[in-house]
């Protein structure tokens, strides 16, 4: 039985520093939030798209050592995604994406408890009316969670992407972006108003990072800053991905994930929250102190709550 499905991209992230040679690593949102939970020891199977290409073959190599489940939609002769990140001088993050999405409906794997979509597979027709229909079909078992992982330059118009995210927190128990994402998509407002918007449309937490100040934890009855935790940055490729995988993983540990335990999702009180982040943010800080979308394994995370 898989615990875990995550329904998304996977991307060759060929980064790029001025001056170095370039150097690719296995990408994707999804498939890093995928891989970050086999990493982490939870039964994770992964519903994407992958090349046969050599870079398609070093993802799916990857994935599949952690212990991920890669499953297709049956399409063969699919280019392997890609994006040139090109880093600046303070590690952060710029993208170029070359991507197709055009999932085909396939059948998950029995006893999912978890289904989680997000970042360019959930807004990307045509695929991406299929990653929602197969969660929506697996909600009456399973909880969702939900990462817009905004990239600009694939979302379009702003009032368009705007409504397809919109979509997607509705289907989701759990919703959790970057600040970023909140600025792009509702320029000028806050984030505590987008996410007071977000929950009124259903989902029972949303969390929101905020870099080097931290992260915030809000669901109807309360609100819950989780403290930053200082690292040395190598760069920033795969923090929100690495975060998303432990908070998931913290809830499991919990027992707050599959359909059974939304009332207990939605009654979190702040104890438990601001420990879900401190889980969460610290496997992102892991992962931002060394190169590439490279979360810990169990015994990191456990030796750096410590």
């Amino acid at each position: 039985m898989t615990e875990f499905l995550v329904i998304g991209e996977c991307v060759a992230d060929i980064v790029r520093v001025p001056g170095l040679p370039d150097v690719t690593h296995p990408g994707g949102s999804p498939a890093n939030v995928a891989y970050g939970l086999a990493r982490l020891g939870r039964s994770t199977a992964l519903l994407t798209q992958v090349g046969a290409d050599p870079r398609g073959e070093a993802i799916r190599r990857r994935l599949v050592a952690a212990g991920v489940e890669v499953l297709g939609d049956g399409q063969e002769e699919v280019p392997t995604p890609t994006a040139v990140v090109t880093l600046d001088a303070r590690g952060q993050a710029a993208y170029e994406f070359h991507i197709r999405w055009t999932l085909r409906p396939a059948e998950p794997p029995a006893g999912v408890r978890h289904v989680h979509i997000g970042s360019i597979a959930a807004v990307t027709e045509p695929g991406a009316r299929t990653a929602l229909d197969l969660a929506a079909r697996l909600r009456p078992e399973a909880t969702v969670s939900y990462d817009p992982n905004v990239r600009a330059a694939l979302f379009g118009e702003r009032p368009r992407a705007v409504a397809a995210v919109e979509r997607c927190v509705a289907l989701a128990d759990l919703v959790k972006a970057s600040e970023e994402d909140v600025a792009w998509l509702y320029p000028g407002e806050t984030v505590r108003t987008v996410a007071k918007r977000w929950l009124a449309l259903g989902p029972a937490a949303v969390f929101v990072t905020l870099g080097a100040e931290g992260s915030l934890a809000f669901t109807a009855a309360q609100e819950v800053r989780g403290a930053a935790l200082r690292t040395e940055v190598a760069d920033t490729v795969g923090a929100g991905d690495s975060f998303m995988a432990a908070a998931l993983d913290a809830l499991a540990g919990l027992k707050l994930l599959g359909s059974g335990a939304r009332p207990a999702l939605a009654a979190l009180h702040d104890v438990a929250l601001c420990g879900v982040l401190r889980h969460a943010s610290t496997a992102a800080a892991l992962t931002v102190s060394r190169p590439g979308a490279n979360p810990p394994d169990t015994a990191e995370l456990r030796a750096a709550l410590g």
